[in-house]
């Protein structure tokens, strides 16, 4: 028995060591390659005049899409930061998806808005269109808001790809504040296309926690002030100064975030716009656009750009980002089955043989690999198989990779274009690169591996995005009754599994 307990452990440990490795050299390929994107990206840069791009008449006109559901407290702040884009062809279309609130009446009453009779020109299927109004004003004459019957953000996009008359549609939440450049940076691109064309762009995204904000501007960039907003920051860093911009070189991306991305508005027509059945809705459609492409084996490029072209909130609260998490894993699930006849297809060049399996095998199965890693772990422990020495220089190997990446993407951040300019920020965020792996890791890993899981619970929902728990209720508590309160939650759902795991210990 002890010698296959032995076999059992050796097998398992070579086969996470394999894993391992694996993750190291792609992420080490990833961390080279995204330098090399930012550099060559500030190089072709750095003497670019927007201002004729800005005045150029023949520039492509933009559609911008902002799906709004109850945002009646900041929609009027956040359209007027729309308008004030630097950028001649543009239309700016509200998509009010079917609102409970005042958010219509309160756009109709600051923006002078009048029903008026609308040629719908697409043809995607979506929930019944109200009404269409528009300004009697002409200083808001690029506004258009559409109301319509609730059907999810994925309808209300589709809704605004139909009315849209751009070539490029921009679609972005509208509680996101764009840089009043940021159209200007992504048309550059879309008049260079020669023999590839652009189907979808995407830009790094920043966060707007503890910024100041003026007249729909950040006019003061700042940390976020909790360690959850910081870790989030230095994710993000990672995310789209590094992932995004290694796989937009290498031709292989396929995420544009659904907080800010542009697409082909004639490409997004042929593929039949947003799945309304996913919640992942913004990885699906960049997959079948590329997809489309590949069967018409027509040239194209999916491409992000490393300057910060919009800001959002992320959550600050443990409830809120489980579920975001949670959300994420779900759709990533949804997509790769969905598109499950691509991967390893080669008919469908680097999509089907590169972008997708390391989806797979690196996005969707990490979460589900670590933890079970836990599992194993605990396992062992209690039959007594861990060779400590091995164990302990692993793990630091483990932890020290971890530092060495998120350190590495915060320099590059700083060659790329660095917006936390401050010393105290900068150190902060060092500082988050060796916290992060024991707070926020476990977090982000058991949302995924919930995710997984509900998954197959067929939930389909996102969730309400409000702070729900022990937290809202212990919160204003004296310090004392809030530890009890806290202890006694904790008791509550870890007590039995932890009892079952103290009796098996002493039993082992």
């Amino acid at each position: 028995m002890l010698e296959f307990s032995h076999i059992i452990y050796e097998v398992v440990i070579w086969l996470f060591l394999i894993y391992g490795t694996a993750v190291t050299l792609i992420y080490g390929w990833i961390g080279i390659y995204a330098l090399g994107a930012v550099l060559r990206y500030k190089k072709e840069n750095t003497f670019t005049d927007y201002s004729i791009i800005a005045a150029n008449p023949n520039a492509p006109v933009f559609s911008v899409i902002a799906p709004a559901y109850n945002e009646g407290m900041t929609i009027v702040e956040n359209v007027r930061s729309l308008l004030s884009l630097y950028y001649h062809n543009l239309e700016i279309i509200i998509v009010n998806d079917g609102s409970k609130d005042d958010s219509i009446q309160k756009l109709i009453e600051a923006y002078e808005l009048e029903s008026v009779a609308y040629f719908i020109q697409g043809k995607i299927e979506t929930n019944a269109v109200r009404g269409v109004y528009k300004s009697k004003n002409p200083a808001f004459k690029k506004l258009i808001v559409v109301d319509k019957e609730n059907g999810g953000k994925a309808d209300a996009l589709n809704v605004g790809v139909n009315i849209s008359s751009g070539e490029y549609l921009v679609c972005i939440d509208v509680d996101c504040i764009l840089e009043q450049d940021s159209i200007l940076k992504l048309a550059k691109p879309m008049l260079e296309q020669t023999d590839k064309k652009f189907i979808a762009c995407g830009g790094v995204i920043r966060l707007a926690n503890n910024c100041v904000i003026e007249n729909g501007k950040v006019v003061s960039v700042n940390m976020p002030n909790t360690l959850l907003g910081r870790t989030q920051a230095l994710e993000y860093i990672r995310a789209f100064v590094l992932g995004r911009m290694a796989w937009s070189r290498a031709s292989g991306l396929i995420l544009i975030s659904g907080a800010f991305g542009v697409f082909d508005r004639k490409i997004v027509l042929a593929c039949g716009g947003y799945d309304k059945s996913t919640v992942g809705e913004d990885m699906e459609l960049v997959v079948r656009m590329r997809k489309y492409m590949e069967e018409r084996n027509e040239p194209y490029e999916v491409l992000t750009i490393p300057d910060p072209l919009c800001w959002t909130e992320v959550p600050e609260s443990k409830d809120i980002l489980r579920k975001q998490r949670n959300r994420w894993m779900r759709g990533t699930m949804e997509t790769l089955w969905k598109h499950r006849r691509l991967m390893f297809n080669p008919k469908y060049r680097k999509l089907g043989m590169i972008s997708l399996p390391y989806w797979f095998f690196f996005e969707f199965l990490g979460p589900l690999i670590e933890f079970s890693g836990y599992i194993i772990f605990i396992i062992f422990l209690l039959l007594g198989i861990i060779n400590w020495p091995f164990f302990v220089i692993l793990f630091a190997l483990v932890i020290s990779m971890g530092f060495l990446y998120s350190i590495y993407a915060i320099l590059v951040d700083l060659v790329s274009h660095q917006v936390y300019t401050k010393r105290k920020d900068f150190l902060r965020l060092i500082f988050t690169a060796f916290s992060e792996p024991f707070y926020f890791h476990p977090i982000v890993v058991k949302a995924g591996v919930n995710g997984f899981i509900d998954y197959f619970k067929k939930s389909h929902g996102w969730g309400e995005m409000t702070r729900q728990g022990f937290n809202q209720s212990t919160q204003n508590l004296p310090l004392k009754e809030r530890i009890y309160a806290i202890l006694q939650v904790g008791l509550k759902k870890w007590g039995m599994l932890a009892l079952i795991f103290f009796a098996l210990f002493w039993v082992a």
